[in-house]
């Protein structure tokens, strides 16, 4: 574009027209006379290039129309010609100032769109140094219900930490629901926020953090976390997320993204189930598709004993000993997050698993 549209040959177009613009030899302009004298229709002309010797200078005829001198000490004539100027000129310097601003207004944008490419070289380089995997995804149509992704990892989360972040597989073709449940701190939050950022840099046309990514356009991406308390007092944790869920419903579309962090956990255990269930259940029927992270074992189960063939339910790792993979696998939900893990800890750091802790 820049060879195309701002070449050498325009370039000396432009520096040509600002050089007549400077009006070194004076301003011509074109006028007609109103009804009360005034001029009107001031038009600024070009000044013909005629260059004469010496002698055709002195024997050339005079200009053909009539000349008159202002006196020195004319302030309102010269006023009266000052203004005769600026308003001939005034339509070529608005022109001339919107020529400028979309010439450099078209830099400004290559400088921003130049950084997010520079920004992405970066960030592939940092990545790579750390031995993290790198690919370009496959998006397909909007509306396939395609997502299938292999080491996927959270991007931020390995930018945070010096060694590589664990990877997580997964084929959810076909699947508008995916529930995810398990261990507490067993990478369940970090899971659903690399796929949001995988399809965010999809869509951008970047790379992803995985060894291969694969789903379907979306129109827009929402995300429903929960939140701090409300410092000011004003509403409280349960309606303040009602609210929001409120303000995405009247925005979200048809093949959507929604991803569900912990939601409605601020009531009690009868119905944050099944006001999750029945708000899943309306976003489904509007093709909107879902990752939801929740502890709540009744909404959790709903589906699963339902065996519904667009739902997909994914477990946090946890071994024997306590340990966490961080590592989402294929499971039914459990009743149980093993709270009782992180108690253990924190309050009794010395007790080996298996044991009795009032005993200690």
């Amino acid at each position: 574009m820049i060879r195309n549209e701002l070449d050498d040959g325009y370039l000396a177009t432009v520096e040509n027209h600002l050089t007549e613009l400077k009006f070194r030899k004076g301003v011509l302009l074109s006028a007609e006379l109103g009804d009360w004298n005034e001029s009107t229709k001031l038009v600024l002309r070009k000044v013909p290039n005629q260059r004469q010797n010496w002698l055709g200078r002195i024997l050339g005829k005079g200009p053909p129309g009539y000349t008159f001198h202002l006196a020195e000490r004319d302030e309102a004539g010269a006023k009266i010609l000052s203004e005769m100027r600026h308003r001939g000129i005034s339509r070529v310097a608005i022109a001339l100032a919107e020529s400028a601003d979309h010439v450099l207004s078209f830099f400004r944008m290559l400088k921003t769109e130049l950084a997010f490419y520079a920004g992405c070289l970066n960030l592939r380089d940092r990545l790579v140094a750390k031995g993290e995997p790198v690919c370009f995804p496959e998006p397909v149509r909007m509306g396939e219900r395609k997502h299938r992704y292999r080491g996927l990892y959270d991007v931020c989360l390995s930018l945070h930490m010096q060694g590589r972040v664990v990877g997580n597989s997964c084929d959810a073709d076909g699947k508008s629901l995916t529930i995810i449940t398990g261990a507490n701190q067993g990478g369940k939050s970090s899971f659903v926020r690399s796929i949001g950022l995988a399809q965010v840099m999809m869509q951008c046309g970047m790379f992803v953090g995985a060894e291969s990514f694969a789903a379907d356009l979306c129109p827009a991406l929402f995300t429903h976390y929960g939140r701090e308390e409300d410092a000011t007092m004003k509403s409280g944790k349960f309606d303040e997320e009602m609210a929001r869920m409120s303000g995405i419903v009247d925005g979200i579309k048809p093949n959507s993204l929604l991803l569900f962090n912990e939601s409605f956990a601020a009531t009690n255990e009868r119905e944050g189930p099944e006001i999750a269930k029945q708000i899943v259940c309306a976003l489904l029927e509007k093709r909107v598709k879902i990752f939801y992270v929740t502890h709540l074992y009744e909404f959790a189960r709903t589906f699963f004993d339902r065996k519904a063939g667009d739902a997909i339910f994914l477990r946090a790792e946890r071994k024997a000993d306590g340990a966490r993979t961080f590592r989402l696998l294929e499971g039914e939900p459990l009743e149980t997050s093993y709270g009782e893990d992180l108690y253990r800890r924190i309050f009794c750091p010395d007790v080996l698993p298996g044991m009795n802790d009032r005993t200690v």
